[in-house]
C-alpha cells in the first residue's frame, strides 16, 4: 500500500493540471463569442455613423468635417476587418484584449465627438454602452479604467472642441435638434444594451454550466481514480495470503490423513478451484485499476472480442434466456480489453438483476460506430433515475454502494470516447445502449480497416 502514495500524489498533480487546462478552455468560448459580439456591434456602429453623417448633412444641411470623418470611419473598418479575421482563426481572447478592443471604440467615438460638436453632441451619451460593456465583459480593475478613461475624454471634449452651428430655429422645445438627438441617443443605448448584454449574459451562462460539467467529470475521474488506487492495493496485499493459502493446501493434499479419504481430496480441490478463481479475480482487478491497460490487452478481432465476452458471461451466470446478436459485418483486429469487458459484463449484471429470465444483447456497427443495447424485460428505470444514469451511488435497490456499476460504465466509455444511453420500453423492461467509437478499441489504421498491423503495436 505504501507504493500507491507517490502514484496518489502524481494523479491528483495530473488531475489539478487538467482541471487547470478544462477551466481555460470553459472560458475560452465565452471570451471568443463575447468578442465576436464586439465586432457585430461596431459594424452596426460603423453603420449607423454613416446614416447619420448622410443625415446631418444631406438633410439638415449642417456643416461638418466629412473628410476627417470619414478617415475616421475608415480606420474603424479597416480596424473591425481586421479584427473579424484574427478572431476568426484564433479562439484564445484574454481580458487585457477585450480591454484593447473597447479601448478601439472608446477612441473612434471621441474623435468622431470632437469633429462634430464635442459634448454638446447628444450622442456623447453613447460613453455609457462602452462603460457598461466593459462592466460585463472586464475584470473589476479594467472597468474602472474604461470609466476613467471615458471621464478624461468628455472633460477633453468640454474643454477642446467646437460647439455645433445648429439653426436657430431648431434650438428650442421638443423639436430642438439636441432633444431630438438625445433622444436617438436613449433609444440606441436602450435598444443596443439589452440586445448585446442579454447574448453576453447568455454566453457566460454556457459557460457557468459547462465550468459545472466540468468541474463534475473532474470530481468524478479523481474518484475513479481513488477507486482504482484502493483496489490496486487491496489486490497486491491479497497476493500473500493468497499464495499462504496455496500453498497450506498443497501440504494438506500431501499428508496421509488427508490423501486417504476421497472425500477430503474432492473438498481440497474445490477449495484450490475457488482459491485459483480469486487469484484471477485480484488479477482481473489490477488489469482493471489501470495498470496495464495497452501492455496485458489482446489482440483479436471484433466478432470474436464480442462473442467471448457474451460466452463467457452467460457461462457464469443462470441466465434462463440470453439472446445474443451479433449483427456487425465487418470483421476488424481489436484489442481485447478487461476494461471493455467489464463495462459490458457490469450492464449485462444489472439487466440480470431485474429480469433473470430473459435479457438480450444486440451489436452492430454504423459507420464507424460500435452499438451494444442490452434489453431486458424488468420494471424499468424511474423517471429521475434516466437523467442520473453514471451518476455514483445513484440506485433504486436502496443498498450502500449501488449504483457504482453504471458510473464505471459512463467513466470508461467516456475515456474511450463513447456514451451511454437509457430508455424504458412501452411493453415494459428497459434498454442501455453503449456506443463506442470504433478507433477506440481498433488496431486497424482508419483509411484501411482490414489492412496489416504490426503485431507489436500497441493498442490504441
Amino acid at each position: 500500500m505504501s507504493e500507491s502514495a507517490p502514484a496518489t500524489a502524481g494523479r491528483s498533480r495530473t488531475l489539478k493540471e487538467r482541471w487547470q487546462r478544462l477551466r481555460q478552455v470553459q472560458e475560452n468560448p465565452a471570451g471568443h463569442k463575447n468578442m465576436l459580439l464586439l465586432i457585430q456591434l461596431r459594424w452596426l456602429a460603423v453603420l449607423g455613423q454613416v446614416s447619420t453623417i448622410a443625415f446631418v448633412v444631406l438633410v439638415l444641411e449642417i456643416h461638418l468635417p466629412m473628410p476627417h470623418m470619414l478617415e475616421v470611419l475608415s480606420c474603424l473598418i479597416a480596424f473591425n476587418i481586421a479584427s473579424h479575421l484574427r478572431w476568426h482563426e484564433r479562439r484564445l481572447v484574454t481580458n487585457a484584449e477585450l480591454f484593447l478592443a473597447l479601448m478601439v471604440d472608446v477612441g473612434v467615438l471621441t474623435l468622431q465627438l470632437y469633429l462634430s460638436g464635442g459634448i454638446t453632441n447628444p450622442f456623447a451619451f453613447l460613453y455609457l454602452m462602452q462603460i457598461i460593456l466593459g462592466a460585463v465583459l472586464l475584470k473589476p480593475w479594467s472597468s474602472w479604467a474604461i470609466v476613467a478613461i471615458t471621464m478624461a475624454c468628455l472633460a477633453g471634449l468640454a474643454l477642446f472642441s467646437e460647439p455645433l452651428a445648429l439653426p436657430p430655429d431648431h434650438r428650442n422645445g421638443l423639436f430642438s435638434l439636441y432633444v431630438e438627438g438625445t433622444l436617438i441617443c436613449f433609444l440606441l443605448n436602450a435598444g443596443l444594451m439589452v440586445f448585446f448584454i442579454t447574448r453576453i449574459n447568455s454566453n457566460l451562462r454556457a459557460g457557468d454550466a459547462l465550468l459545472a460539467d466540468l468541474r463534475q467529470r473532474a470530481a468524478e475521474e479523481d474518484h475513479i481514480v481513488r477507486m482504482g488506487l484502493l483496489a490496486s492495493g487491496a489486490a497486491h496485499e491479497l497476493g500473500t495470503p493468497l499464495a499462504t493459502v496455496s500453498v497450506i493446501l498443497g501440504d494438506w493434499r500431501r499428508m496421509p490423513e488427508i490423501s486417504q479419504r476421497a472425500e477430503l481430496l474432492d473438498d481440497i480441490t474445490e477449495m484450490e478451484a475457488q482459491l485459483q478463481r480469486c487469484k484471477a479475480i485480484v488479477s482481473g482487478v489490477l488489469l482493471s485499476a489501470g495498470e496495464a491497460r495497452g501492455e496485458f490487452s489482446v489482440k483479436t478481432t471484433l466478432n470474436t472480442f464480442l462473442d467471448t465476452v457474451a460466452e463467457d458471461w452467460r457461462q457464469s451466470r443462470p441466465v434462463e434466456q440470453f439472446d445474443y446478436r451479433n449483427q456487425v459485418e465487418q470483421d476488424v483486429p481489436v484489442a481485447f480489453d478487461s476494461a471493455i469487458k467489464q463495462m459490458l459484463g457490469n450492464v449485462l449484471d444489472n439487466a440480470f438483476e431485474v429480469s433473470p429470465q430473459w435479457l438480450a444483447l444486440d451489436v452492430r456497427c454504423e459507420g464507424d460506430l460500435l452499438l451494444m443495447e442490452v434489453s431486458d424485460r424488468g420494471p424499468g428505470f424511474p423517471e429521475w433515475m434516466i437523467n442520473q444514469i453514471g451518476k455514483p451511488y445513484q440506485s433504486t435497490k436502496g443498498k450502500p454502494g449501488r449504483g457504482l456499476g453504471l458510473f464505471f460504465v459512463v467513466n470508461v466509455a467516456r475515456k474511450l470516447g463513447g456514451s451511454i444511453r437509457a430508455r424504458n420500453l412501452a411493453q415494459g423492461g428497459a434498454v442501455v445502449r453503449l456506443t463506442l467509437p470504433l478507433s477506440a478499441i481498433s488496431l486497424a489504421p482508419p483509411a484501411d480497416p482490414a489492412g496489416p498491423t504490426e503485431a507489436s503495436s500497441p493498442p490504441a
